[in-house]
């Protein structure tokens, strides 16, 4: 429709100017002697219009040949971005699907531009790790070095692979370089709760556990599992003294002493280093807050002297548990070795027995086979000791001989 219009203009104009230049007698002298040009009117305009466009497309054409050596180089740059970007998405591509081989040679024809070069050094860094070439990712990442507006992105990165390749001292230099760019946000504090794993650091595996926390950004069961394991190394140093490890045992929370692994940690430390009436303690306030059938194996070891008083209370408070929970085998057990342990021989056959009527696992009725053969033993019932003793050795070879079982 706009194509008519013009063309009717057109026509509507072509008869205007055909009937103003039919009325117009005026001419055009040029003088140059000896010679004189007669022009109509009409027609010197009609050669002043056509003039002045053959000198505008002269110049048009001038003017674009000068600028043809800069539009060759912004085409040959165009062309070159299209290029890098198409490479830059093939590079991704690759790397998702896992062809890391590709996905680095992808990177680094991407790379050859100045505005995908550092994301492409950065794929290319992963591409590498993947493979284990340890020494082309550093290189791809040292290509990101310069570059302020990546600073970020290549520390998060740079920490990523170093955790993951199990280099803890690297990822902690990174990390301590992210944290004093003031970059915080919650992967970054995941990040770095690896590392310090990895390097055993365990009071900052604590404190980044402890702020992961607050943001929610832990599972409860994996905050308490690496509370526990924090805890386990920080109490397991074995140049601790045993004044050292009751304060470090007293800075501990106390939502975090009533966990089931850290109180089992604890007591295991303590009992190692001779303290077994707080081990006692720490397991008693444990299985108060909450039942776990560890605490009781702990509570087993850290029993006290025979004949002595302390003796005597714990016997006392597992009959207190006991008369809640009397299918309770772990329990049981443990009742019967305490009162096998103050020679209460008619009290400890009976516990053990019922142990071992209600073990539901080798290892405890290994356990109760051996307390009563021990306790026949210490009778002089040489032939109820060596049944038991029997049985414990059969028992200890259950798992072995039922595993080829098993494994059909």
């Amino acid at each position: 429709m706009r194509f008519f219009l013009w063309l009717l203009f057109l026509l509507a104009a072509a008869v205007g100017l055909a009937a103003v230049a039919r009325f117009n007698p005026g001419n055009v002298v040029f003088f140059y002697p000896p010679y004189r040009v007669d022009l109509s009117l009409n027609f010197f305009l009609l050669l002043t219009v056509l003039l002045f466009f053959l000198l505008y497309f002269a110049l048009k054409a001038v003017n674009l040949t000068m600028k043809m050596p800069q539009r060759v180089a912004a085409y040959r740059r165009n062309k070159q971005e299209r290029e890098s970007n198409k490479a830059l998405r093939d590079a991704l591509k690759a790397l998702l699907e896992g062809r890391f081989g590709h996905a680095e040679k992808a990177a680094a024809r991407a790379a050859d531009s100045a505005e995908n070069g550092g994301l492409a050094a950065l794929i290319g860094a992963q591409a590498a790790h993947h493979m284990d070439q340890a020494d082309r990712r550093d290189q791809w990442l040292s290509k990101v070095a310069g570059n302020p507006s990546l600073k970020t992105a290549r520390l998060m990165t740079s920490v990523e692979l170093l955790v993951d390749g199990r280099e803890p001292e690297a990822a902690l230099a990174a990390v301590g370089e992210l944290n004093a760019s003031g970059t915080r946000h919650i992967h970054a504090l995941r990040l770095a709760l690896k590392a310090n794993q990895q390097a055993q650091n365990w009071p900052e595996v604590l404190r980044l556990v402890r702020s992961l926390d607050k943001h929610n950004a832990l599972h409860p069961a994996l905050s308490q599992r690496l509370r526990a394991m924090a805890y386990e190394g920080l109490l397991s140093n074995k140049a601790q003294d045993a004044e050292s490890i009751r304060r470090l045992w007293a800075d501990v929370p106390v939502a975090d002493k009533l966990q089931p692994l850290v109180a089992c940690h604890a007591a295991s430390t303590f009992i190692s280093s001779g303290l077994q009436a707080e081990a006692r303690f720490i397991v008693e306030k444990a299985l108060a807050a909450e039942w776990d059938e560890r605490l009781v194996r702990m509570y087993r070891r850290a029993m006290a002297a025979e004949g002595s008083p302390e003796l005597l209370a714990q016997i006392e408070r597992c009959e207190e548990w006991h008369a809640t929970r009397p299918d309770d085998a772990e329990l049981t057990l443990t009742l019967g070795t305490l009162c096998l342990k103050q020679k209460l021989w008619g009290k400890a056959q009976r516990f053990l027995e019922q142990a071992l009527a209600d073990a539901g696992d080798s290892a405890t009725a290994r356990e109760a086979h051996l307390k009563l053969a021990q306790m026949h033993e210490a009778l002089g019932q040489e032939e109820q000791a060596q049944s038991h003793y029997r049985q414990c050795a059969l028992s200890g070879m259950l798992p072995a001989a039922a595993s080829p079982v098993e494994a059909l």
